[in-house]
């Protein structure tokens, strides 16, 4: 179509394949992260089996600074340390770290909730058994939160793409940078459109896969 004249293909293939690397990646070492350290505040909390309020203090006071820095700040702040790690503050592999450092904190606290949930009763129980701290985790905190969890991951998943959108602005690559160099700067409305687009179908996915698992491991 002539009103998608500037759209090419080729770009828009890479781009949402450099988008589904950095959410995949990302989303991926945010749960790795934030799944035990959800767990750990939980565990550290007051009246709860490892209860330590000096740990617990720590842990929510980094947690919800990272939570409130906004992500395009939060990028910027973090560069020196990206820079370290992977060797670039750019393109996909740059804009993995500043996306686990955001998403994780959010997910953490997401896990923390979902852990405060779980039937006390049943946690009791398995105390009363002689369960140790790390059974009690892995038989009964983890498998009763599991669509509470799955629902967390879901929601944090959502959450990136957002934020790998974002990360065009520093020229993380995806369709955020396309939309971006493209749609922005050099005034192409058809291909912001474009990109928009397969941004809203990926969350709608994303968002509906997840709803169908959280289903399917509910208790019924």
């Amino acid at each position: 179509m002539e009103w998608f004249k500037n759209v090419d293909p080729q770009e828009i293939w890479q781009a949402s394949q450099d988008t589904l690397t950095m959410l995949g990646m990302s989303a991926l070492f945010t749960v790795l992260l934030g799944l035990p350290l959800g767990i750990l505040l939980f565990m550290t909390s007051r009246g709860q089996i490892l209860q330590n309020r000096f740990v617990y203090l720590i842990l929510s006071i980094v947690v919800n600074v990272l939570r409130s820095i906004p992500f395009v700040i939060l990028m910027i702040l973090v560069m020196p340390f990206t820079k370290m790690l992977v060797g670039t503050t750019i393109e996909v592999k740059g804009s993995i770290p500043p996306l686990v450092i955001a998403a994780a904190p959010f997910f953490a606290r997401l896990v923390e909730t979902t852990l405060r949930e779980v039937d006390k009763g049943v946690v009791e129980a398995a105390k009363a058994m002689g369960a140790s701290s790390w059974q009690i985790i892995r038989k009964v905190l983890l498998p009763e939160s599991l669509p509470g969890l799955v629902a967390g991951i879901t929601i944090t998943t959502v959450t990136l793409v957002s934020y790998t959108a974002m990360s065009g602005i520093i020229g993380g690559g995806g369709l955020g940078d396309l939309a971006i160099r493209y749609g922005y700067q050099r005034f192409m409305p058809d291909v912001m459109v474009v990109t928009v687009v397969i941004l809203i179908l990926l969350v709608i996915v994303l968002q509906t896969l997840g709803d169908r698992l959280v289903i399917r491991f509910s208790r019924k």
